[in-house]
């Protein structure tokens, strides 16, 4: 969206959003859900403070960052927006953590003791509980991050026993693929294990939320669902490149 102008690019991102809500909702619908049950994630990485104010104002409040470094410098220049909601939703190192605990609306994808632990430590220390999600790698590729189903049970009750972090629910992210009926499976399996760690707790209601499905396979992860999709491209267009020293 380089050639258009400030106003036609935010024109362009709030019509974009509009459409993916208007999918969001009708996904919703088709399966007898409310669309209030289904949060929206606007991915903004590598997107400039601009194309979030353009959305924000197109009424988006949750907005999904990847690098800390990136989102320190966009939480910086959009503290006017009071109630953007931020999620951080990559791989974060423990030695960023005491960047971001008690300052993230959710964090999506925690995956070992190590960094609940960690997560734990730094919360505490900022004096705010952070919300987080277990991440599950249920497609076994070696390139992602994410605690496997045999260890979902341990590291369940480690999050639940930490007091400084609020266990959230479980994240998962299928590869990418041309039919989202591939994929579906590995949605249903993150549907089941939550109930399985229900019944292992005895708390029907614990885990309440499930983030799962992005700009390709949202309608299948709310089918099966999910309570929060991640969607970037749909919305803001394709991403620029990465700059030099993100982090």
């Amino acid at each position: 969206m380089g050639s258009l102008s400030a106003s036609e690019r935010a024109e362009t991102i709030a019509g974009r959003l509009s459409e993916v809500q208007r999918r969001v909702a009708d996904a919703a619908l088709d399966c007898g859900r409310s669309p209030q049950d289904v949060t929206l994630v606007a991915v903004s990485k590598r997107h400039d403070e601009a194309a979030i104010r353009a959305a924000y104002a197109a009424g988006q409040r949750d907005f999904g960052e990847n690098y800390v470094q990136e989102w320190q410098a966009k939480a910086a220049a959009l503290a006017d927006l009071g109630d953007l909601r931020w999620h951080f939703i990559g791989h974060l190192q423990r030695n960023k953590m005491r960047h971001v605990a008690g300052r993230m609306h959710l964090l999506h994808a925690l995956g070992g003791s190590r960094g609940i632990k960690e997560l734990c430590k730094r919360a505490l220390r900022a004096g705010t509980p952070q919300a987080m999600l277990l991440q599950l790698n249920l497609s076994g590729e070696t390139t992602k991050g994410g605690c496997t189903e045999s260890e979902v049970s341990d590291l369940t009750r480690i999050a639940l026993d930490a007091p400084g972090v609020r266990l959230q629910g479980l994240m998962t992210m299928p590869p990418p693929v041309a039919d989202p009926e591939l994929v579906r499976p590995i949605f249903r399996r993150l549907a089941e294990l939550r109930a399985r760690l229900r019944d292992e707790l005895s708390e029907p209601e614990a885990l309440p939320w499930l983030s799962m499905g992005m700009s390709q396979d949202f309608r299948v992860a709310i089918a099966e669902g999910a309570t929060h999709v991640r969607v970037g491209t749909a919305i803001f267009g394709q991403r620029p490149a990465p700059p030099p020293g993100r982090g």
